[in-house]
């Protein structure tokens, strides 16, 4: 299927319910109080009743009554506090699909070491923001770029998916079309769409409004695109060398609100889906929290004859700071004027609870134990006491690596098709073993302490704990450390058996 060619509705409408929930995922990951007040309607300055939309009903009613809807009262300055949770969520994801390399593993040597050349720093902070933006929005895409004036090599690219139009069949992607504005002005706006099939990638220009996509005009016309316009055949064609799809979509979760959609259903689910409530309430708790604060601070109410005049038309005023006071004016009357001192109790226990349970029941629902984000104390403890304390986000981490190796593995070989095709080198494109790291390490002490207790009772042999002390080598580096110990400790030696020496 071509790209659009009449001037339709622009993202698509299918995509709408898909969009409009990632917008309110994006809001909240994004930890901005303004993006907040404005999804939810609770701009300040909204006339006479400022609540009145809380008694609507439809979509504007429902959102309206959420905590970030209700509007600052007129007059009154905003005292709203947002906890950045969304974020941390989402970043904690990644961290625990990606806090190390993963290990790639091909059986063609030559393609070995030039994958080990691709993959560099640059690609693991990649995959660390595909993680991210994955665990927000409900998935990411990754495709292989390249640019000859930049580097000499292909590498990984990740995009956002709420900038794509995917098709899915059975249940796989086989075309998406990616989406970018590239220029806005006075109601005019330029989008670059690229649409990739199996072996191709095509390139457009449309000079459209905000919600039509408009007419095709030539890649020439906008410096972001122009530099396609040299590299496309006659029918607006890139050749990938690639006979498969060159961009893979990685999945979050499955879905659960679309499931029943068979044109979003493949999309995914953020980490963010469901707990939208739960993060509204703790931010209220933490604002009702720090009111207490503000209204709890020490006052001191005093009479009118306390105040000090600033002169004709000026008014009077009493300097609370002023900790001595010389020559007061004041009226000599013996009516027992005092000093009133106001001081309100902060309920600083109750919020706490409030917030620590609505925290906790958050990353319950997210798919997380409390103690991947510090939850419970510093206390060193083993890791196996790390892995029965985070159960729950081990098990997380494994669904979401099953989602993520099949994406990952199509990702690189095409990266290794393009790089042969563009820049002619003697790799041959095939998927790699993938090996995630385990994110959660035994402290080298333990492993010490246990490998010597196996050795004295004589219960694994040096290669055994050669790989319990480095679970990261390969079986190469394992047998050559272990043929290393052997022949320091004199263990080296030839079976006599083999030898002859026995008669």
């Amino acid at each position: 299927m071509p790209l659009p060619t009449g001037n339709i509705p622009w993202p698509p409408p299918h995509l709408r319910p898909a969009l409009d929930a990632m917008h309110t995922w994006d809001t909240w990951w994004s930890g901005d109080p303004d993006r907040l007040e404005t999804l939810y309607g609770g701009r300040s300055g909204a006339g006479p009743d400022p609540k009145r939309l809380q008694y609507a009903g439809g979509v504007v009613g429902r959102v309206a009554r959420w905590w970030w809807g209700t509007p600052t009262a007129p007059g009154e300055r905003r005292t709203k506090l947002h906890v950045p949770i969304a974020g941390d969520l989402c970043g904690g994801s990644a961290n625990l699909l990606f806090s190390e390399p993963p290990t790639l593993t091909i059986d063609h040597q030559a393609t070995q070491d030039r994958l080990d050349e691709l993959v560099d720093d640059g690609m693991l902070a990649t995959l660390q923001t595909a993680a991210e933006v994955g665990a927000a929005l409900g998935g990411a895409y990754l495709r292989p770029v390249y640019d000859l004036d930049m580097a000499d090599r292909p590498w990984l690219d990740a995009v956002h998916a709420d900038r794509a139009v995917p098709e899915f069949r059975w249940g796989r992607l086989f075309a998406v079309t990616f989406w970018r504005i590239v220029h806005e002005d006075d109601g005019q706006v330029w989008r670059h769409l690229e649409r990739h099939e199996p072996g191709s990638i095509e390139h457009a220009l449309y000079q459209g409004t905000k919600d039509k996509l408009g007419r095709v005009v030539p890649l020439q016309d906008h410096p972001a695109t122009e530099g396609f316009a040299e590299d496309v055949s006659d029918e607006g064609l890139i050749e990938t060398g690639y006979d498969e799809l060159d961009v893979s979509y990685i999945p979050n979760d499955s879905s659960r609100r679309w499931r029943c959609n068979p044109e979003l259903q493949h999309l995914g689910r953020s980490d963010l889906d469901g707990v939208e409530p739960l993060m509204d309430a703790l931010d209220e708790t933490y604002a009702s929290w720090m009111r207490d604060i503000r209204l709890g601070k020490g006052r001191i109410v005093v009479p009118d004859a306390y105040l000090q005049s600033n002169g004709p038309g000026r008014g009077a005023s009493w300097n609370p700071d002023q900790e001595a006071f010389a020559g007061i004016n004041m009226l000599a009357r013996g009516d027992g004027a005092q000093l009133t001192v106001a001081q309100f109790e902060i309920r600083v226990q109750e919020h706490r609870d409030t917030a620590e349970d609505l925290v906790n029941q958050i990353l319950r629902s997210a798919g997380y134990s409390g103690q991947t984000f510090g939850i419970g104390g510093d206390v060193a403890i083993t890791a196996t006491e790390t892995n029965a304390k985070e159960r729950r986000s081990m098990t997380t981490r494994g669904r979401k690596i099953l989602r993520t190796r099949p994406g990952l593995g199509n990702a690189i070989e095409a990266l290794l098709a393009v790089d042969r095709h563009v820049f002619g080198t003697k790799v041959v494109p095939q998927r790699p073993g993938i090996e995630f790291y385990d994110s959660v390490q035994e402290d080298p002490l333990s492993l010490a302490n246990t490998a010597d207790v196996l050795k004295r009772a004589q219960a694994a042999s040096t290669e055994t704990l050669v790989r319990m002390v480095h679970p990261e080598w390969d079986k190469d580096q394992v047998a050559a450390e272990t043929a290393r110990i052997q022949a320091e400790t004199g263990q080296a030696v030839e079976d006599p058996m083999q030898a002859g020496m026995l008669p």
